[in-house]
């Protein structure tokens, strides 16, 4: 199984000598024990809670790199304890984990800012897949989750939006840069597509993701559509793009040698 690249929010990178830390956040014991231990075995630091309250908490004593966060728990939720979390903790990276494949749900995690969003009835090796590409800076999103989204997109698609205010000001070369991100593209295939140098297009990614209020290409896609600025088609053929297996290029190559020395750290 393959993940997008993101190329979005900088992962808060762990200490010379230290590995990666992970707080599994759920309220089954049994289920957020074994994980724990699976991730231990793969060379992670490992840390879990069982609400979203006891994870604030526990972030103040253990610094996660990457949360891995339950949606639907008793008290403050997922999505809300990850706006929180994010809010005093921008750099850390959060893998939405849960039994709930609903549209809203997903939307309303990655507009909270997850940069993934997995399910638990997936291959265990799948899951632990994941959440190493989200510490490599990639955004691990599902393939039936992707699937769910773009038929929902797709149905929506006739229907008029409500008026909006303003979006942000988007340049000529910017909304060339987006409508590629929406498709799927990674950095170096669109430095292809409009003839720039890799460098550039990071650039014009940043700034388009500081003027989106946003962490990561995931969220920008999602965000122009609702807003108007690309269309759903486009943002349905990225997310076939991220569901989609596919051989990794150089960027997608160097996070997988990252991701492996992270893990024998």
């Amino acid at each position: 199984m393959k993940w997008q690249a993101t190329g979005g929010a900088p992962l808060r990178q762990p200490d010379a000598g230290r590995s990666t830390r992970i707080l599994i956040v759920d309220d089954h014991d049994l289920f957020r024990t074994g994980f724990r231990l699976l991730l231990e075995q793969h060379g992670y630091e490992v840390a879990d809670a069982a609400s979203g309250e006891a994870a604030l908490r526990r972030l103040q004593s253990f610094p996660a790199d990457v949360v891995v966060m339950d949606v639907d728990m008793p008290g403050v939720s997922g999505i809300a304890a990850t706006r929180q979390l994010l809010a005093h903790a921008p750099c850390t990276v959060v893998v939405m984990l849960s039994v709930v494949n609903d549209d809203g749900a997903v939307l309303e995690s990655l507009m909270a800012g997850a940069s993934g969003y997995l399910l638990k009835d997936a291959h265990m090796r799948d899951i632990v897949a994941g959440i190493e590409a989200a510490c490599g800076g990639d955004a691990p999103i599902a393939p039936r989750v992707a699937a769910s989204l773009i038929h929902r997109l797709r149905a929506a698609a006739p229907i008029q939006p409500a008026p909006r205010p303003p979006g942000p000001a988007l340049s000529e070369r910017e909304r060339g840069v987006l409508e590629l991100v929406a498709q799927g593209c990674d950095n170096t295939e669109i430095a292809e597509r409009l003839h720039l140098s890799s460098s550039t297009v990071k650039n014009h990614v940043s700034r388009l993701l500081e003027k989106l209020c946003v962490r990561n290409r995931v969220q920008a896609a999602v965000y122009a559509a609702r807003e108007g600025l690309i269309g759903v088609g486009q943002l349905s053929a990225g997310a076939d793009a991220a569901a989609s297996p596919r051989s990794p290029g150089p960027e997608r190559r160097a996070s997988q040698a990252a991701t492996r020395r992270g893990g024998a750290r």
